[in-house]
């Protein structure tokens, strides 16, 4: 397999790599008054000041060819120099301090572009890595990130149900773990009734994924990822406007196999199980309708008040199966609610925890890591907003509020108690182009919960 990041960075030595100072715009001064007179002079005489986002082309002799001055958050400081210096290796010696690695990961990031279908204008600038960096992680994280933006950035028409599950089989196959799949009408036999409820609609039958990999002896760490294809709202159809992203809905099953790649390429000690109910909430005369009542895997009988909120009704069941064997933690990702978009905007993930200590290490490890998770609260009192004269719970609330929380709380219904349970609620897509951010499919929470699983589990 080739390597996303073989094309962002340089992982042994490039001799005739440019050299490069890379600056904080908050350095500059003290930077600056360090340097040569020679290099204060040239400066002077280009009328440089060392304003964030700044580029200054300097004589060879001087043994710096490009200085940049750069904005003060490490990860994404460095994050459009990719594409603005010209193509080519560069080096840049000065990178020494414990930032580094961000700086580094985040030039990378910066790198991406989805080139399945148009290809780049050019390529990337790749930076040497310095060898105070953590070489092997950096390129975990990098190829971990690109698998999720690619999944997400890919159209429907090339990323339903079956091409989800063929990305998760050929994951599998590259770390030697297990990958079984349930299909169709094999969902009812197999007892999976709300997923093939969602999905039954669909020309791509619906699917659970069932990834497996590890010592049965080590931890057991599950993971579950909302994927829902395309998701057209069903019979309380989206507006235009509504449905244009929604090939992104399979978000967090792109997440859950990123932190599994990440999890699996660093051979973290952990047995870990991955979930993704694969689905496309599609329109045709089979389809769920509002107001029917299905059965979960769990026994609960569950009322349609919504058609798109069929999210939740394909977790559901792939809780109920994470918890059978006893896990020592279930963390679930999904693109569940406008409501936490809402609350927190497109960039920071939502966080529901039944478990303080699980909510509190991802929290530290994510702001260790600058990629920040908020939590929000599991209010038990906003759960009879739920409740349905004719089953045992509504898979939405009439009432406009507290969206996200009523979704959280009614997938905490599916966690056996005692459990601990994470669930990110998140957008997984960068409305714009940002340093290190292009628009399109995003990586929200992966890196902290890596950085989580690593501290709780690691040796």
């Amino acid at each position: 397999m080739t390597s996303f990041a073989d094309t962002a960075l340089c992982f042994t030595d490039a001799p005739n790599a440019t050299p490069l100072h890379i600056v904080r715009a908050a350095d500059y001064a003290a930077w600056s008054a360090e340097q040569p007179q020679r290099m204060r002079q040239w400066l002077t005489s280009t009328q440089h000041r060392g304003d964030a986002g700044t580029i200054a082309w300097l004589p060879a002799e001087m043994g710096v060819a490009v200085l940049a001055v750069v904005g003060s958050d490490a990860l994404y400081a460095a994050g459009d120099l990719p594409f603005r210096l010209p193509a080519g290796d560069y080096r840049a010696d000065t990178l020494t301090d414990s930032s580094a690695d961000l700086t580094v990961l985040g030039w990378g990031l910066g790198a991406y572009r989805y080139t399945r279908y148009k290809a780049a204008e050019r390529a990337p600038a790749r930076l040497l890595v310095p060898t105070s960096c953590n070489a092997s992680m950096l390129r975990d994280q990098l190829d971990a990130t690109a698998l999720v933006r690619d999944l997400i950035n890919a159209p429907a028409s090339d990323m339903l149900p079956e091409q989800l599950a063929a990305a998760a089989t050929t994951l599998a196959k590259e770390f030697g773990a297990s990958c079984n799949v349930i299909v169709g009408d094999d969902l009812l036999a197999q007892n999976f009734p709300t997923i093939h409820a969602v999905g039954r609609a669909s020309a791509n039958a619906p699917r659970l994924i069932d990834l497996n990999w590890g010592k049965a002896s080590d931890p057991r760490v599950t993971l579950v990822g909302k994927g829902v294809c395309f998701d057209s709202g069903g019979l309380d159809i989206k507006p235009s406007t509504g449905m244009r992203l929604m090939k992104k809905d399979m978000g967090g099953a792109a997440h859950v196999l990123g932190v599994a790649r990440l999890v699996m390429s660093q051979q973290l000690p952990v047995c870990l199980r991955v979930l993704v109910p694969a689905v496309e909430n599609a329109i045709s005369g089979n389809a769920f309708r509002p107001g029917d009542i299905v059965r979960s895997r769990k026994g609960t009988t569950i009322e349609i008040d919504n058609t798109d909120a069929e999210g939740r009704l394909v977790l559901c069941d792939a809780l109920a199966l994470a918890c059978e064997t006893d896990p020592g933690l279930i963390i679930d990702f999904a693109t569940l609610t406008g409501a936490a978009r809402t609350a927190l905007g497109t960039d920071v993930p939502a966080l529901f925890s039944n478990d303080d200590a699980l909510a509190d290490g991802i929290i530290g490890a994510g702001r260790r890591v600058s990629d920040p998770v908020w939590r929000m609260p599991l209010h038990q009192p906003y759960r009879k907003m739920l409740d349905s004269r004719v089953a045992d719970v509504a898979n939405s609330s009439a009432s406009p509020y507290a969206g996200a929380i009523t979704a959280a709380l009614f997938l905490e219904g599916f966690v056996k108690a005692g459990t601990p349970w994470a669930h990110f609620d998140l957008m997984a897509w960068n409305l714009s182009t940002s340093a290190g951010r292009p628009e399109g499919g995003e990586a929200m929470g992966l890196r902290a919960v890596y950085a989580h699983l690593a501290d709780r589990f690691g040796r």
